[in-house]
């Protein structure tokens, strides 16, 4: 593996570890409990360390057409939950992280499984598993593999 790619992989390892909890415990009035109310209703709630700030607001902003899907929220709603996603994002701490550096600045990553990071983790092994049980549905269900997925939790089980 090149070292490169396991200083990225060692930074979203320690990302995982640190955030689940604060994340996802959060009273119902809070940002984070409203981001997972509303984006757990369709579907998991992808944790916001692993797409930059720059795709949050390209998500939050397209809505209506959100991956073919129209999410779209009242004004107020959208507006928390996208300052949240990207107060919490990757690159929130005005750092980036290995594998973000990797992608250009001009590149707005839309899918955490377009990325290169998530490509090399999942790899065509873990593509080849899917299609042959086609009750998963898709690489974004993360909780078929990973059953601590909805607590921020990614390690293999």
């Amino acid at each position: 593996m090149p070292p490169q790619m396991k200083l990225a992989l060692l930074a979203i390892a320690t990302a995982i570890a640190m955030a689940p909890g604060a994340l996802f415990a959060a009273s119902t009035s809070s940002p984070a409990a409203l981001t997972k109310q509303e984006c757990s209703a369709c579907h998991l709630q992808y944790p916001s360390f692993l797409l930059p700030k720059r795709s949050w607001g390209a998500i939050m902003g397209d809505l209506s057409n959100h991956f073919g899907e129209d999410a779209s929220l009242d004004d107020a709603a959208r507006a928390k939950i996208e300052a949240y996603l990207k107060s919490t994002a990757a690159d929130s701490n005005g750092q980036s992280p290995n594998w973000l550096r990797a992608i250009p600045a001009s590149e707005i990553p839309l899918r955490i499984s377009g990325l290169p990071w998530f490509q090399y983790q999942h790899g065509s092994r873990v593509k080849n598993w899917i299609k042959s049980h086609p009750e998963v549905g898709t690489i974004s269900n993360c909780t078929a593999c990973h059953r601590g997925a909805e607590k921020g939790y990614f390690d293999d089980e």
